[in-house]
């Protein structure tokens, strides 16, 4: 082979190299990013959030859970990068008792709680002894008590914020027997129950109406209970962020409206 043809071959050579390498740079912009939902009406939003971050550049994969407690966990674990599924008083009971290093990084929607009941129309018409449920977790279950405090069922101590629990009911003049039990079981206990405090999502998933099947809903206005986007302290990577905008958006804030007609509000 002479020296000319090497040079050719070589020179050939470098250029398909180089039309390649030009190649990647575009392969690499696509950026992706591993987010934890709950199944169900958070899912179906997070499918719309997903198609918005798509039109940015970047591919969400969503992990759907139907555990409360295996989401934090699997962010810790780095299983994932970000979850959306939580409001500020769940994540504080979690880094309690766990010590989890997750914060918050962005609001998502808010899901007022509610008192469902197939038995009576009215708080007013619970009986003396009525058996209500709500759910077992420090912070809903707190949850439920301020609902059921604000709606003159029972009293609470003075100064037990957001998370008291059944130790801390003051007065109970009805004599209300409480049945704790895991969020998402519920709604399947409603029937065997006078009433239960509910979350929205799981109230959604077993074909609930919080405007039909509630004889209390928790207040919208300075709702405390904002979910938000989480991810682990020190992760500032631009996906997250670009993730956190395209939730909060016109495409999801519309798709809320027309979807769950007030049942689940923008947060942000």
């Amino acid at each position: 082979m002479s020296v000319f043809t090497r040079r050719t071959l070589l020179s050939a050579t470098f250029a398909l190299g180089a039309a390649l390498a030009a190649t990647l740079p575009a392969v690499a912009q696509q950026k992706s990013i591993k987010v934890g939902v709950m199944s169900g009406a958070e899912e179906e939003v997070a499918q719309v959030v997903k198609k918005v971050a798509a039109s940015k550049g970047l591919n969400v994969e969503l992990v759907p859970f139907s555990d409360y407690a295996l989401v934090n966990e699997a962010l810790e674990r780095k299983d994932l990068d970000a979850n959306a599924f939580q409001h500020k008083p769940y994540l504080d009971a979690q880094i309690a008792a766990r010590g989890y290093k997750i914060i918050p990084v962005g609001f998502t929607f808010v899901q007022p709680i509610g008192l469902y009941s197939t038995k009576v129309k009215t708080v007013a018409e619970l009986q003396s002894g009525a058996k209500i449920g709500i759910p077992n977790d420090p912070s809903n279950g707190g949850r439920a008590l301020n609902l059921l405090a604000a709606e003159g069922v029972i009293k609470i101590k003075e100064d037990k914020g957001l998370s008291p629990s059944l130790l801390d009911i003051a007065e109970n003049p009805k004599g209300i027997k409480f049945s704790e039990l895991d969020a998402a079981q519920l709604p399947r206990a409603l029937p065997d129950l006078d009433a239960a405090v509910i979350n929205t999502d799981h109230a959604l998933n077993a074909g609930l109406d919080i405007r039909k099947d509630t004889i209390a809903v928790e207040k919208r206005e300075g709702n405390p209970y904002a979910n938000f986007v989480a991810a682990r302290q020190g992760d500032n990577r631009p996906e997250i962020k670009t993730f956190v905008e395209s939730y909060q958006s016109p495409e999801v804030a519309k798709f809320l409206e027309e979807r769950f007609k007030g049942a689940i509000i923008p947060a942000w």
